[in-house]
């Protein structure tokens, strides 16, 4: 009998045991960047109060600055909405702006424009701002991939374990 007990015991401890261990360690950088479907006018809308009542530092973006681009509201955007995202809480409401704006893993910094990043650790016991590094690609689908596949990571290896603790009790 102490054969059928013995694997929901090991089973119940892994559950228990290796999806927090797992979270602990998974390290992701995030930017808030200007959506690529935003409408320019939106985006106008938006920009204008980050860096008015929002208070973002904008000097960076403005003419003269290393991020300062007339041609590109997007990049423009992008900037203003991660400086008011790190400076307000890291949280989703605080990269929303209507609706304009999207967290991503991939770095937006382009030429001599860096965009410091938050980092954040999934249990939330650690995070502050950081240098970038490195340039992310002009054009890029700005989504939050890296943090699904590390989700279905974990849940692949959780199911494999299981399975092999299945197969090694059931031989005996």
């Amino acid at each position: 009998m102490s054969h059928y007990i013995f694997p929901p015991v090991i089973l119940s401890v892994i559950f228990m045991t290796l999806p927090p261990l797992m979270a602990q360690t998974v390290v992701t950088e995030l930017w808030c960047v200007a959506k690529n479907n935003a409408e320019d006018a939106a985006l106008q809308g938006a920009l204008d109060w980050a860096c008015g009542a929002g208070g973002a530092d904008c000097t960076r973006i403005q003419q003269g600055g290393p991020c300062y681009d007339p041609s590109d509201i997007q990049k423009t955007a992008s900037y203003a909405f991660n400086d008011y995202y790190l400076k307000h809480g890291l949280t989703d409401d605080a990269c929303s702006f209507s609706n304009t704006a999207a967290l991503t893993s991939l770095n937006p910094s382009h030429g001599d424009c860096k965009f410091p990043s938050s980092k954040t650790v999934n249990n939330a016991s650690i995070s502050g701002s950081t240098g970038t590094l490195g340039m992310g690609p002009d054009t890029a689908d700005l989504s939050a991939s890296d943090l699904i596949a590390h989700s279905r990571l974990r849940s692949l290896i959780v199911a494999h374990l299981f399975l092999v603790i299945v197969r090694i009790f059931s031989e005996n």
